[in-house]
């Protein structure tokens, strides 16, 4: 898709800018991703699935860094020009686990008084993971003057404090309650 914007800027002219970005993580992010998927298992007395060995690395960028930086990308960024945003926060996964795992041993402790790293499981990798998504954010920062504002260690915290103060967005998400909603609403 990125080349065919490029092309019809360089063929026709089309004024584009195209972003590219690291792992998001915040928010309402779906319980499927890593991140919100730990959150909500641990809180559910789950397994903590983790693959392989964990030590799959991941750039991670809090959403609302992303948003500012397509914003200063919209009102600043040379036309046809790819700025790649990053957080510059590569974590392999485990460590992201285990910070999630500390965090709500902080926040939420178990009744039992166990840490949450007691819920780890290690699974079988799935194929064809790669061991490392990376992004080089330095164009952005050099040409549009954009870093991103929250650290790993403040954007998860904050992530956690989300998801700790939505329970029902999460029962409504996880339970079916949403997808029903859509489906009704959309077809």
């Amino acid at each position: 898709s990125d080349h065919l914007v490029r092309a019809w800027h360089h063929t026709y002219g089309l004024p584009v800018l195209t972003t590219n970005c690291s792992n998001n993580y915040g928010p309402l992010h779906f319980p499927e991703k890593l991140i919100p998927l730990m959150i909500v298992n641990a809180l559910a007395g789950k397994p903590l699935p983790v693959y392989g060995d964990g030590m799959q690395v991941r750039d991670w960028l809090y959403v609302k860094d992303h948003c500012s930086a397509i914003r200063r990308v919209l009102e600043g960024g040379r036309l046809g020009e790819t700025y790649n945003v990053g957080g510059w926060n590569e974590k392999p996964n485990i460590e992201i686990v285990n910070t999630v795992c500390a965090l709500l041993d902080e926040m939420r402790p178990r009744a039992d008084g166990q840490s949450y790293t007691s819920q780890i499981t290690f699974v079988k990798d799935r194929p064809g993971h790669d061991r490392r998504y990376a992004i080089d954010a330095r164009k952005i920062e050099r040409e549009l003057g954009w870093k991103p504002l929250e650290t790993f260690e403040s954007g998860i915290t904050k992530t956690i404090d989300w998801y700790l103060a939505h329970a029902q967005w999460v029962e409504d998400v996880t339970s079916g309650h949403y997808r029903q909603w859509v489906a009704t609403q959309y077809g």
